[in-house]
């Protein structure tokens, strides 16, 4: 069984409000949805999420700051800083697919420490602490997380995010060659393929655009699971705008692939 730390066990407790709202605003026919700058959604019940974390933080953890995607706030500040995303899959979410999670990292002067990804509709919570493993609770209990073994791109299962996006933001070229490269290749998109790297299921997980509220808590997670967390030049950071987790054993082979021609 996992050990929880005092950080942990506040990490738990902030997923749980989490988990009573969002539970409940979803497929609620009164949700509020507006665009932000960006064009993308955003609900009543992202923000709501956030206020209620933000709230609990500065009641139990008052020299810690916050970062959070709806409130902002800086993700690499010195110090002790909880990055947050309280729904990943925001678009999901609206549209009534239960693919979506709160995503809580604590990061300390740069380092993801603790990381907690909580999909309630899924019925799944993934948890890591630097030296503690890395956890998921499911209907069968709770299991302590390892990276498969699989050390060839050639047999490796990937999953990544639309053709669009690697054009957009990266290279269409490498996000080809690096499909062509592998056996298999899904789109399970945000949190979740992360969670399946470190849960084994997959090989890799790409990004080409990813926020830090979006993949902080992946590193630990990942890292702690026995993988590796990288952004697409190969520095260990989750702050750098792009993300690529794998099992350890393929990751250089995918650097080599998904570097920008």
């Amino acid at each position: 069984m996992s050990s929880y730390s005092p950080d942990l066990t506040l990490a738990g407790r902030l997923a749980d409000a989490a988990d009573k709202i969002t539970s409940a605003r979803f497929r609620a026919q009164d949700l509020r949805v507006s665009s932000k700058p960006d064009r993308t959604p955003v609900t009543d019940a992202d923000t709501a999420v956030e206020d209620a974390i933000r709230e609990l933080i500065t009641a139990e953890r008052p020299a810690d700051t916050v970062a959070g995607e709806e409130r902002g706030g800086s993700a690499s500040a010195a110090g002790r800083v909880w990055v947050l995303d309280p729904i990943d899959g925001t678009k999901n979410f609206l549209r009534g697919n239960p693919v979506w999670a709160t995503l809580i990292a604590l990061v300390e002067d740069g380092r993801p420490v603790v990381g907690m990804v909580s999909a309630p509709l899924l019925g799944r919570r993934w948890w890591a602490s630097a030296g503690g493993g890395a956890w998921l609770r499911d209907d069968a209990g709770e299991h302590r997380l390892s990276v498969s073994r699989v050390s060839e791109l050639s047999d490796a299962y990937v999953s990544t995010t639309d053709l669009g996006a690697w054009t957009e933001y990266h290279s269409r070229a490498a996000y080809l060659a690096f499909l062509d490269a592998c056996w298999e290749s899904r789109a399970f998109g945000d949190f979740w393929h992360h969670c399946l790297v470190a849960e084994g299921s997959l090989e890799v997980a790409a990004e080409p655009i990813v926020n830090p509220w979006d993949v902080a808590a992946a590193q630990v997670l990942v890292t702690e699971a026995g993988g590796r967390f990288t952004d697409l030049t190969g520095a260990e950071r989750f702050d750098a705008g792009t993300a690529l987790s794998t099992n350890g054993l393929v990751h250089d082979a995918a650097l080599d692939l998904l570097r920008k021609p």
